[in-house]
C-alpha cells in the first residue's frame, strides 16, 4: 500500500510507527509546522516529524492545506492508495478526500458516534465513563461523521488519567490501523453508517479547569482532576494564590469532624505532613495526593506540606 500519512502529536506517531513496522510504503508524511513551546518559546517539531526524520521519510509541513493548490498538486502526483489521518488537527477539504484510490481513513480515540471532535479522551474521563475505545473510519467532509470500519473497546480504570489513557489508546489505534489496512488489501473492508444519536467532544476551555467546590460532588471533582492531568491541571485559589491539583481520591472511610454538616464546601479539614490534606466537598471529602503551588513544581502532598502551610478551617476559592 502506498500511503500518505497525516498527523501531528505522539498519539499519531504511534500509528505512523505501526504502519512503518508493518512494511507499508509511506510515500510522504504530512505534519503541522513546528510550534513554539516552553519558557523560551523555541520552535519544536511534532512527534510525527521526529519519527519521519529518524526514518528518512519524505516530510511536508504546509502552513495550511485549505485552498493550497501547490500542496494539492503534490498529493495528486503521488497518487496514494490511501491517506491515513491521525490527530492531524484540520478537517480535510473535499479535493484531498477524493485523491486516494481507497479513500482517506482516520483513527479516532472513541467509540463513534460517541465523542466526535478534538478531545474525546479528555471528555471520557471528565464524564466519568467506564469504557471507551478506538474507531477507524472512512473520512468525509463532516467532523468524524464517516462510515465506521473497525472498533476496539477498552475499560477505563477508576484512577486513570487522560495522559495514561492517551498512551494506551495510541498503541491500540496503531494496531487497529494496521488491521484496517490489511482488510483493505484483501478487499474485505466493511462499512457501517453512524447512527443519528451522537455526542461531541469539543476543545477544552481554560475556564473548565477551575474547581467548583460549592456545587460539584467529590466524584465530579476527582474526574475533573483526572481529565485535566497532564494537559492543564484542575486548580483552585488559596489566599489569592493558584494551586493545581494533579491527583486526588475520594475518602471511603469516615473522618470524624465536629459539625461537619455546617462546614462550607471547599474547607480544609485536615492539613499536615503526617496525615495529608483533606477537603470537604458537596457530598463527601477529597484526599489530595499530588499538588502544585504557584510558580512551583508538582509534589506529593506530604512533601508539599513540609514547606507550605494550608491552614485547617480555611476555604479554597
Amino acid at each position: 500500500m502506498n500511503i500518505v500519512f497525516m498527523g501531528t502529536p505522539d498519539f499519531a506517531k504511534e500509528s505512523l510507527e505501526a504502519i512503518y513496522e508493518a512494511g507499508h510504503s509511506i510515500i510522504t508524511v504530512v505534519t503541522n509546522p513546528d510550534r513554539p513551546k516552553g519558557r523560551g518559546m523555541k520552535l519544536q517539531p511534532s512527534e510525527v516529524k521526529k519519527f519521519a526524520l529518524e526514518k528518512g521519510l519524505v516530510l511536508e509541513q504546509p502552513l495550511t492545506i485549505k485552498k493550497n493548490q501547490d500542496f494539492l498538486e503534490k498529493i495528486k502526483k503521488l497518487a496514494p492508495d490511501v491517506i491515513c489521518v491521525v490527530a492531524y488537527g484540520t478537517i480535510l477539504p473535499k479535493e484531498i478526500l477524493e485523491i486516494p484510490r481507497y479513500g482517506c481513513i482516520n483513527v479516532h480515540a472513541s467509540l463513534l458516534p460517541q465523542y466526535r471532535g478534538a478531545a474525546p479522551i479528555q471528555w471520557a474521563i471528565l464524564n466519568g465513563d467506564t469504557t471507551t475505545g478506538v474507531t477507524t473510519m472512512f473520512m468525509d467532509q463532516g467532523m468524524d461523521t464517516g462510515d465506521i470500519i473497525l472498533t476496539e473497546e477498552v475499560n477505563i480504570q477508576e484512577d486513570e488519567t487522560t495522559g495514561e489513557l492517551w498512551e494506551r489508546l495510541a498503541k491500540i489505534g496503531g494496531k487497529l490501523l494496521v488491521k484496517t489496512l490489511e482488510h483493505m488489501e484483501k478487499g474485505n473492508v466493511t462499512r457501517k453508517k453512524q447512527g443519528k444519536e451522537f455526542t461531541m467532544a469539543p476543545m477544552l476551555s481554560k475556564e473548565i479547569a477551575k474547581i467548583d467546590w460549592q456545587t460539584k460532588t467529590a466524584k465530579e471533582i476527582k474526574n475533573l482532576v483526572r481529565g485535566l492531568n497532564p494537559i492543564m491541571g484542575a486548580f483552585s485559589y488559596f489566599k489569592g494564590k493558584k494551586i493545581k491539583f494533579w491527583k486526588v481520591d475520594m475518602v471511603t472511610k469516615e473522618i470524624t469532624i465536629e459539625n461537619k454538616k455546617r462546614i462550607k464546601n471547599g474547607t480544609i479539614l485536615v492539613s499536615n505532613p503526617k496525615e495529608g490534606l483533606f477537603i470537604k466537598c458537596k457530598d463527601g471529602i477529597l484526599n489530595v495526593l499530588e499538588i502544585q503551588g504557584e510558580n512551583a513544581k508538582r509534589m506529593k502532598i506530604q512533601e508539599f506540606l513540609k514547606g507550605n502551610k494550608l491552614e485547617e478551617g480555611e476555604v479554597l476559592e
